[in-house]
């Protein structure tokens, strides 16, 4: 089972980031985490703004809800959000970072965000929600996780993917369903056959080994549901977890080339962009390097007790 030790979520004046934030106050009250709100800001008062920013986005939260889990708000420079993230995540050693991504039109694709620029290049797991999809956190922030997706290509990032998947749906006793997807036209075995055919089918060749990377003991305590689909990768995942109302897709963080990421997005960003539910993109955990903060944001934490 996977330890979440730190959470960080990364916060900003948008009326939509308060959805991360319950997010990320749920997980840490689940896995007794602590949880590291990050507001990057180039204000002359950063402490004030940070103030303010907690304040606002904690008055729809009630106090007892946030006695349970340990947290706290830092500050940093926004010269470059992505990177910040990503090297406070590193310093804290964090081991999932919580954020929310807008909704954007087809033409602004090849603008990327900062929430896949992040998953791309995170030390660490990153858990990504729109303000519009099927939530699975409570008013009450309570987790009702019921079916995870995990996307599996047989690769050492759906391995990873595959991981976080189970320990999840253990954690929070959900169904896990396994989905590998093959090209376009790879199952065309006719109905009948004169002839016998020679060695098996692309496609129950994928479905007994989809079937093994399961072990044995988790179908005693987890049901766990394998499918083989056939066409675009991307558009198989999103159907899947549309028609099944799934909760969470968790998914491994590699795709195309750059180059190809750069003009069409690969699989992954096309979930993250399109998913009817949060997606959890499953990096491998970086060892932590030892980072100067900026001096101007040098220990700029909000007084909590002010805040809230």
């Amino acid at each position: 089972m996977i330890n979440i030790k730190r959470i960080l979520c990364p916060i900003d004046l948008s009326p939509y980031s308060g959805n991360a934030v319950r997010y990320a106050l749920a997980l840490s009250r689940a896995h007794d985490a602590e949880l590291i709100l990050l507001h990057c800001t180039n204000g002359v008062d950063a402490e004030e703004e940070l103030r303010l920013l907690i304040s606002s986005l904690f008055k729809q939260i009630a106090a007892s809800d946030l006695i349970g889990p340990r947290w706290r708000a830092v500050a940093a420079p926004a010269d470059a959000v992505d990177e910040e993230i990503m090297r406070r995540a590193q310093q804290e050693r964090v081991d999932l970072i919580v954020m929310r991504s807008r909704r954007r039109p087809h033409r602004a694709a090849l603008l990327g965000s900062t929430a896949e620029s992040v998953c791309r290049s995170a030390p660490c797991p990153v858990l990504v929600m729109h303000n519009d999809e099927r939530e699975f956190v409570s008013d009450e922030l309570k987790v009702d996780l019921q079916r995870v997706l995990v996307a599996y290509d047989f690769s050492d990032y759906s391995e990873l993917a595959l991981k976080y998947g189970l320990s999840i749906a253990q954690e929070h006793q959900a169904e896990l369903h396994l989905l590998h997807v093959l090209p376009p036209r790879s199952v065309n075995d006719p109905e009948i056959a004169w002839y016998p055919v020679k060695g098996d089918s692309a496609y129950h060749t994928a479905a007994r080994r989809l079937q093994r990377v399961v072990p044995a003991d988790v179908h005693l305590w987890c049901d766990v549901k394998t499918v083989i689909s056939e066409g675009n990768a991307y558009r198989e995942i999103l159907n899947y977890a549309e028609k099944n109302e799934i909760n969470l897709i968790s998914v491994g963080a590699h795709g195309a080339g750059f180059g190809m990421r750069a003009l069409f997005g690969s699989n992954v960003d096309r979930v993250l962009r399109q998913a009817s539910c949060p997606v959890l993109v499953a990096r491998p955990l970086k060892p932590s390097v030892i980072l100067e903060e900026s001096p101007e944001f040098q220990d700029v934490r909000v007084n909590l007790a002010k805040a809230v």
